[in-house]
């Protein structure tokens, strides 16, 4: 993407009603007006679904379409990316997502405790790197951040293409003694996937298909 296109979308965010930017001084001294009055964001008292490293925003959107009963949220740092589904969000008036462009690891200073119902965790990074994984976001750290700002009885959603990625949460989740609701290692060639699950794909994930690559899934919940 050229540079003078992504100046475009940047400026274009800053005119959505639908994108929040904060500054992350703004975030770290507790001076951001929306964390914990997401509700009045949105306007109503909806459950709130985070989708964590949103990209362009498809699945965020998607959800918002398929249940206008809960507010969703689209994370991500890259402006460029969420713009698109900030900008379908506005061209079909769906004004039950939003995004939110800022770093993962300042979700704990962008919503309060207990004000998220459901996270999703769509295709992220594996970092399989053993260096790099502090970055991976089922790693223990950023499992005590979600845990944070759930619901006790909230929902994450772990959906990737890396067998890695899900066998290492898988591990990790039954060490902790953490409650595992569904998991299963090819979504599309087992039956029982839950059809939110499978009905929706991002343009990334039918490549993957295509590759013949297995679309991975667990559904779990952390323990108190």
């Amino acid at each position: 993407m050229g540079s003078k296109n992504k100046l475009k979308r940047f400026k274009e965010n800053e005119s959505f009603s639908n994108v929040v930017q904060p500054l992350r001084d703004e975030l770290l001294a507790g001076r951001f007006a929306h964390k914990g009055a997401w509700c009045e964001f949105f306007g109503n008292s909806n459950p709130i679904v985070l989708e964590l490293g949103c990209g362009k925003g498809e699945y965020a959107v998607a959800l918002a379409r398929r249940f206008p009963a809960k507010n969703f949220i689209g994370i991500d740092i890259k402006g460029a990316r969420l713009w698109r589904g900030a900008k379908t969000a506005m061209e079909e008036n769906i004004s039950n997502v939003a995004f939110l462009r800022t770093q993962i690891e300042l979700i704990n200073y962008a919503f309060a405790k207990n004000e998220i119902s459901e996270i999703w965790l769509t295709f992220p990074d594996p970092q399989i790197k053993f260096k790099r994984r502090k970055h991976r976001l089922t790693n223990p750290e950023f499992l005590e951040r979600y845990k944070e700002i759930l619901f006790p009885d909230g929902i994450l959603h772990l959906k990737t293409d890396s067998e890695f990625l899900h066998g290492y949460t898988l591990g990790l989740l039954e060490g902790r003694g953490d409650k595992i609701l569904y998991a299963n290692h090819d979504v599309y060639r087992n039956e029982g996937s839950p059809e939110v699950v499978t009905d929706i794909q991002t343009f990334y994930e039918k490549q993957y298909l295509q590759e013949g690559k297995p679309i991975t899934y667990i559904q779990f919940r952390l323990q108190p």
